[in-house]
């Protein structure tokens, strides 16, 4: 009673009031490391699985290989260069190449994508979802196994992005032509997390 209105009894709620500030710090902080963490996350998981993105595709035509609206970004059909990137494959599945071959060439596909995802967004981690994967398959007739050369892609989103992100809806589609000669071209539309920022 005698110290009722002292001051000396603001000292506990001081020291709560600082006590929580340095707790809300620390949490702000872990939270920062977190983040930084997760910035290079799917950059970092890219190298332990020894996949190097080549740089991103050159349109073919009147064109541009990616565009951003809102939180999504459209990849236009993207064609299977060679590890130079000037020079492409050409030919048909079912006749110079068979599905395996076609498969590892959609596979090299998905590395473009994902190389024109990180150009557009500025960071793979900004991916919330692979939305779609269209691949078309320049075939000869009566061949079917269309799905099996387009999992090239889609098994290495999911390798890369995470089941919960890379997995997605897709087509996949026999054709008996596409553009050059080429033997497999795939698109495929990425949602990125509310209030990404956009790079110019």
């Amino acid at each position: 009673p005698k110290y009722a209105n002292s001051s000396a009894l603001c000292w506990p709620a001081a020291l709560l009031s600082l006590s929580a500030s340095c707790s809300n710090f620390a949490a702000s902080h872990q939270c920062a490391r977190r983040a930084a963490v997760s910035m290079v996350r799917i950059e970092q998981r890219l190298q332990q699985l020894g996949y190097v993105l080549p740089e991103m595709p050159r349109p073919l035509a009147s064109y541009v290989p990616a565009v951003r609206t809102g939180d999504y970004i459209f990849l236009a059909g993207h064609v299977p260069f060679k590890p130079d990137m000037k020079a492409l494959h050409v030919g048909k599945v079912g006749l110079d190449f068979d599905t395996e071959e076609a498969k590892d060439i959609a596979k090299f596909i998905g590395l473009e994508l994902i190389s024109s995802i990180k150009h557009t967004a500025g960071d793979l981690d900004k991916v919330k979802k692979i939305v779609k994967v269209v691949g078309f398959v320049n075939c000869v007739d009566h061949y079917t196994q269309q799905p099996e050369v387009i999992n090239g892609c889609s098994d290495l989103m999911a390798e890369v992005f995470g089941i919960e992100i890379g997995q997605h809806a897709r087509s996949a589609v026999g054709t008996n032509s596409l553009p050059r000669q080429v033997p497999v071209e795939i698109e495929m539309i990425v949602e990125l997390h509310p209030g990404a920022v956009q790079l110019d």
